[in-house]
């Protein structure tokens, strides 16, 4: 995951707040001074956090809305740096890159299961097809082994889905 930090603003002693911001959250901040720097910076680059000085924000509205076009997946903060001291904004960043973490982790376990899922289905499908074809009375010898083969594999491969989906001490994940 992307955790890299970038302040837009235009501000004295940003450069200070960010080396301060990359001591304490272990992460590459990137100073961008001025609206045209922040554009061009997320052009290059992917962040966790895009942290924008609020007078820049209010000052051009249609600038702001391109700038928050060109975030991705970034979480924006929108930050007053008259307000907000440096350990402030630390914290903030420190919860939006939380956030972010913990929802990209429910998206991913979402993802998971629905290929865990699907792939259940159809391999559910592949073993129940494959027994009624070797019911058929009328099944060549010479493609009964190969059908055997397909129903054995086909429970292999479903007994290891089952012991993946089963946690110590539980029963099978829904």
């Amino acid at each position: 995951m992307v955790r890299d930090v970038l302040l837009v603003a235009v501000l004295d002693g940003l450069e200070n707040c960010a080396r301060m911001l990359e001591q304490q959250l272990g992460a590459r901040v990137e100073v961008a001074a001025g609206r045209m720097e922040g554009l061009e910076a997320l052009r290059r680059n992917e962040y966790g956090v895009v942290v924008v000085e609020e007078s820049l924000i209010e000052s051009d509205p249609a600038w702001a809305d391109q700038l928050w076009d060109q975030t991705g997946f970034a979480v924006p903060l929108q930050v007053n740096f008259a307000i907000s001291g440096c350990s402030r904004l630390g914290r903030e960043v420190k919860a939006a890159l939380s956030r972010r973490e913990g929802e990209q982790s429910v998206a991913r376990r979402a993802v998971a299961s629905e290929i865990e899922d699907e792939l259940k289905s159809s391999l559910t499908g592949l073993l129940l097809q494959s027994e009624l074809a070797l019911r058929e009375p009328a099944v060549p010898p010479a493609l009964e082994p190969k059908l055997r083969h397909m129903v054995e594999l086909a429970g292999q491969i479903r007994e290891r889905l089952r012991q993946k989906a089963v946690g110590p001490g539980m029963g099978l994940r829904n």
